[in-house]
């Protein structure tokens, strides 16, 4: 006779409920689109960079909960221009990291962040029965990209190629007057 590990889980007398299983599996998978457009101002005292405008449209199939991708954009748009202005690991000549910390490491804060204007497109997916495409990257992949851009469009005519991030203020003063303070 085998002990059942389950006795007294459930109380005597207690029938199972309604359940149901069912699985999905897509042929191929699906891709959302969208499109990141900003305008920054910059400083050619100090090559400090402002986001003046920040405008995402994007589309993810039916939309399932706006407050929710909203906020996933919000923080793709976050990790996007930390990525393209903060963040770059240093080592010194033995290739030991320098800035391991958080206290070293720069990220933005919420006050880096700009406020920006999202648009939704649904064009639904017939590759699924919800109609959902991914909306994981529809912040963070294009910011970076779109940031450099609107530095080089705020720059003058004659201003160098942007052809690395991150973009820190020293960097662009580097590239922008050729002047390299090591």
């Amino acid at each position: 006779l085998m002990a059942n590990p389950l006795r007294g889980a459930v109380r005597p007398g207690t029938e199972p409920g309604l359940e149901a299983t069912s699985y999905f599996g897509p042929e191929s998978g699906t891709t959302a689109s969208g499109v990141h457009a900003l305008i920054v101002e910059v400083d050619p005292d100090t090559m400090l960079v402002e986001v003046k405008k920040y405008v995402v449209v994007h589309d993810c199939g039916k939309v399932i909960n706006p407050l929710i991708l909203d906020g996933q954009i919000h923080g793709g748009v976050a990790q996007g221009l930390g990525n393209a202005f903060y963040e770059q690991l240093h080592f010194d000549e033995n290739g030991q990291l320098l800035n391991a910390s958080f206290m070293d490491y720069l990220l933005p804060t919420a006050m880096d962040v700009p406020r920006m204007e999202i648009g939704h497109f649904e064009t639904l997916s017939p590759l699924n029965p919800l109609g959902i495409k991914g909306a994981g990257e529809a912040g963070a992949i294009p910011a970076a990209a779109a940031f450099v851009q609107a530095v080089e469009n705020a720059l003058s005519d004659d201003a160098p190629e942007i052809l690395e991030i991150p973009l820190s203020p020293n960097r662009l003063f580097e590239l922008v007057y050729g002047v390299n303070d090591d």
